[in-house]
């Protein structure tokens, strides 16, 4: 049996739904359409003087983001948050459509449930589609690997997490 949770918001572009069809997998989906072309969206997620703008809930700061866009090259991108503590988020890339998809996995941490913003024991797709000349809609898909840690992930507040960091990509792409 599947189970859908669905929220929308019209008014910012945002959405999130939480798939959970066991046993097979566990699905987080969250989408926005932003009003930038995909190049400029796909840019905004590919170049560390880009992501050090946005990446993370308000409040929290980038300290540094080392990346090597390739199959198997490995990303980092260390966040501070308003507690002051440092919340590392590493993981591999696994596919690179430029400018249409990134396919990564997060490292296996479990200091945090989200991984800020990758959460532990997932894949995660990232589709970047244009909607019209100045317009992307981009989907977040994260394959969650057990119950449990869709559980944590959940709670832990990856969607309200991303909802922020996407609000903040929003702000920093006009």
């Amino acid at each position: 049996m599947q189970t859908n949770i669905r929220h929308a918001d019209a008014a910012s572009g945002f959405a999130s739904e939480i798939i959970l069809a066991p046993p097979a997998h566990h699905e987080i989906v969250i989408e926005r359409v932003l009003p930038a072309s995909r190049q400029r969206v796909f840019d905004a997620w590919t170049r560390p003087e880009h992501i050090m703008q946005w990446w993370g809930p308000h409040g929290f700061t980038g300290l540094q983001c080392e990346l090597d866009l390739r199959v198997g090259g490995h990303f980092r991108i260390d966040l501070r948050g308003p507690d002051g503590l440092d919340y590392p988020c590493e993981g591999i890339f696994h596919e690179i459509v430029v400018p249409k998809r990134i396919v990564y996995t997060g490292m296996a941490d479990d200091r945090h449930p989200c991984g800020s913003g990758i959460p532990p024991h997932s894949r995660v797709t990232v589709s970047f589609d244009e909607t019209a000349p100045a317009q992307t809609r981009l989907t977040i898909r994260a394959r969650i690997a057990s119950p449990e840690h869709c559980d944590a992930i959940v709670n832990g507040g990856f969607v309200p997490g991303w909802r922020d960091s996407l609000e903040r990509l929003e702000a920093a792409l006009e």
